[in-house]
């Protein structure tokens, strides 16, 4: 079996080799071709080859173990363990092979050894690997044929769309070689998951049972289809209808026929509407090359592993159900391609539930130049004998031949007869879709270069739970909002991210009667509080106004606090409750050590009547204290009343911070509600085609800078002048005029630092007092506000809102950063060579 095998490029099949009998292994004629004019040109081919294999092979061997097993883009859900998937539930066909098809696991392994032999340098062939249960099964027997009973899968548009949509996509462990397993289309539907073989064999199932002649197939695909890279594509809502010509009606000629008027159309208006549809499509070429040059511009670099990456994709050929020519169908989007797609770049081999062929055809230029006549036994090698020819329908002209050769064939087939073997029947259960299995469960949308920072959102249409994901830099620093209804007051759940804002909010939950506040890394160490709202009195419904615009009354505000070390624990408060419409406060304090029970006080207010005036009279029945263990100390009355009088004032605090939250989640659903009804995309600043006004500003804030400071980048800083003046710049300066100049900088740095910061904490404190203001201004007139004048009034807040929050970062930062500009200074003063000398031992 002697093979004149050109050397080919790693995975990629090309043209010929000579071919020996292999009859034995069940497999088609390989018969050595002697021609001279094709021995000829195979010697040249194999020279070309042989450059092309050798600088794809060096390419493969650059390129690192990361990029190989390791895919770049990894979609959600595509970390699903299947090891834990239970495979106990299985028919036996899953776990066992029948002795046919262990007889047919033979013939491939034989059929593989001789082609090993005969193509050394081409990849290894995609026949029996592993099912869920490690069971090891032929390919052609993992396809399944089966007609669904919905209309809508009748074609192959529909199977197509259904299994792209249905099913979540898994990348290959390593792009460039084949899975080491094939699970079964069952358990493929019934986990909705799977990787390109796996989609490929579900759908060729599909199309099989639905009347196409369809092939799985194992081959060579860009980048972009193997990760499902769509970023480059036109969006699909944006794609116009193809326009289909219609065929106009032939008129009859007649000699008696009017004849036409005369045309008196103006010559000019005629000149005019040219010139104009001249600009028209001068412009539309404009526009036309500017897209190609953005085009241009945003092309992914160059793959490494362009022409290694393996994928599976499906075949349908021409005949059956009127399809004119054959095309492929990519299984992770449901769209269709011409066999000459420059995005396929290769095939290995092909099967269906009867066969299995293997191209021996040049795929040098993709798939352009193949042909698919798979009854070619030169150019598609064949596994069994018995099917030698696909199954497809014959011109009207080849019908008559084949039957007259019919008869010439029957000698034949019986001699053949003993060396051919039939495909065993697919050892996959019947393969069932539900009519639930079209009810959508949840759906899923990203998003990208959204002004308003949204990321993902997720909506599940069981529980009608609307879930939105944002990145880092919302206005309103929101992290994750979920919820039903963006209506007040209906249930929800926001989280923000901690680190933006000034009180620690972490988390917010919310509905009709509760509100619960979850923070992080307080200094007084609150961590929950949690409202409870009655139900409303009287409704309020005036002209211009909303229905129910009075507060909800606050029935209860419960805290709860993280230990302070660094007070005693039955001093120091672990939660309080204060009892609204019970005028009535509860404290219970943290446990001491080696003590089951905590130290509480229980606060009842006096009544109105009890009152001298605005002045509260403290008695001892106000106050309930239980002490655990001994006390050291009784506490006094004065004491208590004191702790009284505070807890109370806290409690007014208390209500304005509820009534504060409140404003502030109805001025998030605001701003989410406007944020929706017109999406803003965000444009890099540095982007000066698309942000025209940002390139403006800058333009004008140059020319600014120019014209007041005219040679200013010439002049050389010294962050010394100012200190060495004092001394004249003499060039050697004595060791106390040295020492003199480091402590006057770091005076100078100080004073501006506290400077600084006292500018902060007055604009900090002005803009607490005026949103206090309208705080209080706001619960005094609410009720006659309209709703466009509340809509303005929040708008206002959240801005006020925002403006401190800021400014309380500020504060907060150069607090934190002022010791270290400090010592920043004093390390880089030491270091001056004009100072270095006096302080180095200072």
């Amino acid at each position: 079996m002697e093979g004149l095998l050109p050397e080919t490029a790693p995975g990629r099949p090309s043209g010929a080799f000579s071919r020996g009998d292999a009859q034995a292994s069940g497999g088609g004629r390989m018969e050595v071709l002697e021609e001279k004019e094709e021995e000829e040109q195979r010697e040249e081919e194999e020279l070309k080859a042989s450059e092309i294999s050798d600088n794809l092979q060096n390419l493969e061997m650059n390129v690192s173990v990361e990029q190989v097993c390791v895919s770049s883009d990894v979609l959600p859900g595509s970390d699903f363990d299947w090891s834990s998937v239970d495979m106990s539930q299985l028919p036996s066909s899953y776990k066992t092979n029948s002795p046919k098809e262990k007889k047919l696991l033979q013939i491939a392994d034989h059929f593989l050894q001789q082609y090993t032999h005969l193509c050394p340098d081409r990849k290894p062939l995609f026949l029996h690997p592993v099912n869920e249960c490690g069971v090891e099964k032929f390919v052609s027997t993992t396809v399944r044929p089966t007609l669904l009973p919905y209309p809508e899968l009748y074609h192959w548009d529909g199977c197509a769309s259904f299994v792209s949509d249905y099913l979540t996509t898994e990348h290959l462990k390593s792009p460039i070689t084949p899975p080491s397993s094939l699970y079964s289309p069952t358990t493929i539907l019934k986990y909705q998951r799977g990787n390109c073989f796996d989609f490929s064999v579900l759908l060729c199932s599909m199309l099989i049972g639905a009347g196409y002649d369809a092939y799985c197939v194992h081959g060579y695909a860009t980048r972009e289809i193997c990760t499902l890279d769509e970023t480059l594509e036109l969006c699909p809502l944006l794609r116009k209808p193809q326009e289909v010509p219609k065929e106009g009606m032939k008129k009859k000629s007649n000699k008696y026929r009017v004849k036409s008027p005369p045309d008196l159309q103006s010559k000019f208006e005629l000149q005019q509407e040219a010139k104009k549809k001249a600009e028209t499509e001068a412009a539309q070429n404009n526009e036309a090359r500017e897209e190609k040059v953005v085009m241009e511009v945003g092309k992914p670099e160059r793959d490494p592993l362009y022409g290694l990456r393996v994928h599976a994709w499906v075949l349908v050929l021409s005949g059956k159900r009127e399809v004119p020519e054959p095309f492929f169908i990519n299984p992770f989007t449901g769209n269709s391609h011409s066999t000459m797609d420059e995005h396929f770049l290769g095939i290995e081999s092909v099967w269906n539930h009867r066969n299995y062929w293997v191209n021996m055809q040049d795929c040098r230029n993709g798939c352009k130049d193949l042909i698919f006549d798979l009854g070619d036994a030169i150019r598609w090698e064949i596994m069994l004998s018995e099917s030698n020819k696909p199954l497809q329908l014959l011109p009207d002209a080849e019908e008559e031949k084949e039957l007259s050769d019919r008869n010439a064939d029957d000698m034949q087939e019986k001699e053949e007869k003993d060396m051919s073997f039939d495909m065993p029947p697919s050892w996959v259960a019947p393969v069932e879709i539900s009519p639930r299995g079209t009810e959508v469960v949840e759906v899923k949308e990203w998003f990208k270069n959204r002004e308003d920072m949204l990321d993902i959102r997720e909506v599940n249409k069981q529980t009608q739970l609307t879930t939105e994901y944002f990145s880092p830099g919302h206005l309103l620093g929101l992290k994750a909002h979920t919820y039903m209804s963006l209506e007040p007051e209906t249930e929800r759940t926001i989280e923000f991210y901690n680190e933006v804002r000034v009180d620690g909010l972490q988390k917010l939950i919310e509905n009709a009667n509760e509100m619960t506040e979850y923070f992080v890394g307080r200094d007084d160490f609150l961590h929950v509080r949690h409202m409870e709202f009655g139900k409303r009195g009287k409704k309020i419904h005036l002209a211009g106004t909303r229905t129910d615009i009075n507060a909800r009354p606050i029935v209860q505000i419960k805290e709860c606090f993280h230990r302070n070390l660094e007070k005693p624990a039955d001093e120091d408060v672990a939660e309080r409750i204060f009892l609204i419409t019970e005028e009535m406060i509860h404290l219970t304090y943290h446990l001491k050590d080696k003590y089951i029970t905590a130290s509480k006080k229980d606060f009842f207010k006096a009544a109105e009547g009890d009152r001298k005036g605005n002045e509260m009279v403290m008695t001892p029945e106000m106050c309930i204290t239980y002490q655990a263990g001994s006390s050291e100390k009784d506490k006094k009355l004065l004491h208590l009343y004191k702790l009284l009088q505070e807890l109370t004032e806290e409690e007014k605090q208390l209500k304005q911070q509820v009534r504060q939250s409140e404003a502030e989640v109805l001025n998030i659903l605001k701003i989410r509600e406007n944020e929706e009804a017109a999406v803003k995309l965000s444009v890099s600043i540095y982007n000066t085609e698309r942000n025209e006004k940002r390139r403006q500003q800058y333009e004008a804030m140059k020319n600014t800078v120019e014209d007041e400071l005219p040679g200013q980048e010439e002049q050389d800083l010294d962050y010394l002048a100012p200190f060495l003046i004092q001394i004249d710049h003499r060039e050697k300066m004595t060791k106390w005029q040295a020492l003199r100049i480091r402590d006057d900088c770091l005076a100078d740095l100080k004073d501006r630092l506290i400077n600084k910061a006292n500018i902060i904490q007055a604009r900090f404190e002005k803009a607490v007092e005026e949103l206090q203001k309208k705080d209080q201004w706001f619960q005094e007139n609410q009720n006659r506000l309209s709703a466009q004048e509340e809509d303005d009034f929040l708008a206002r807040y959240s801005q006020s809102t925002f403006h401190i929050h800021i400014l309380a970062l500020r504060l907060k930062r150069e607090k934190q950063t002022a010791a270290q500009k400090y010592l920043a200074l004093q390390e880089k003063l030491h270091k001056d060579p004009r100072l270095a000398e006096h302080l180095s031992h200072a």
